[in-house]
């Protein structure tokens, strides 16, 4: 196995302790995919995080034989829609899927995420969707998340929970904790009467700050 590869099947591994210990998913029902070259390297199905291993992870090609895969475990069950995001979206370099409270509360009720907050706008537009409900593990949810994430690069799921899509690892697990943050804002508000929107061109003005601030650049190891 290549250092890099190494390096990024450690990293994963890492990620997923850390998303769990911080509280943003529980369990094993999140996983976590990184583009390795011509393969995604993805976590396996139903694998406590604490026992697994660089070589436990499974590593699935991008193009051609659709669905097979290398590894001792099969990959997440959830491998589908990761597969179809990164063949999708050329510029992404991982995913990441949690359950996390407010985000899956949300999905819940079938609620996006509006403009309650100027940081929506680092997910790419006005709001964060959220999917047409479909099973997990099928090509529907795939298909649901694609259109739910047309514009984005994140999205709650029905029912289910939601996702973010990075260059990289720490940028997509960053996104994810931003959106759980975003996600309990809008919940909070809720209970005290509802937020007051922020319009269109304030979050277009938010989004060209954002430009130069650094959001759509790769944050440094430990930045969350």
């Amino acid at each position: 196995m290549e250092s890099g590869e190494l390096a990024l099947r450690e990293s994963i591994i890492r990620q997923c302790l850390w998303m769990n210990e911080s509280g943003l998913n529980q369990g094993t029902s999140g996983n976590i995919s990184v583009r390795y070259k011509d393969r995604m390297l993805i976590t396996p199905s139903a694998t406590p995080y604490a026992r697994m291993e660089p070589e436990m992870i499974a590593s699935m090609p991008l193009e051609g034989d659709y669905g097979t895969w290398q590894g001792p475990l099969k990959p997440s069950t959830e491998w589908r829609f990761h597969l179809d995001i990164l063949r999708a979206r050329p510029e992404a370099g991982a995913v990441v899927h949690t359950h996390s409270v407010y985000c899956t509360t949300l999905a819940i009720a079938r609620k996006e995420i509006p403009a309650a907050h100027y940081m929506v706008a680092a997910f790419g537009g006005d709001s964060v969707r959220c999917s047409a409900y479909a099973t997990y593990g099928t090509a529907a949810l795939s298909g649901a998340a694609l259109s739910a994430l047309e514009g984005r690069n994140a999205c709650l799921l029905a029912n289910h929970g939601m996702l973010t899509v990075g260059a990289g690892l720490d940028k997509a697990m960053w996104l994810a904790v931003e959106l759980e943050t975003l996600a309990q804002q809008y919940y909070q508000s809720l209970l005290i009467g509802g937020p007051v929107l922020l319009n269109e061109e304030e979050i277009a003005d938010t989004m060209r700050g954002f430009g130069s601030y650094g959001l759509q650049d790769e944050p440094k190891e430990g930045a969350r």
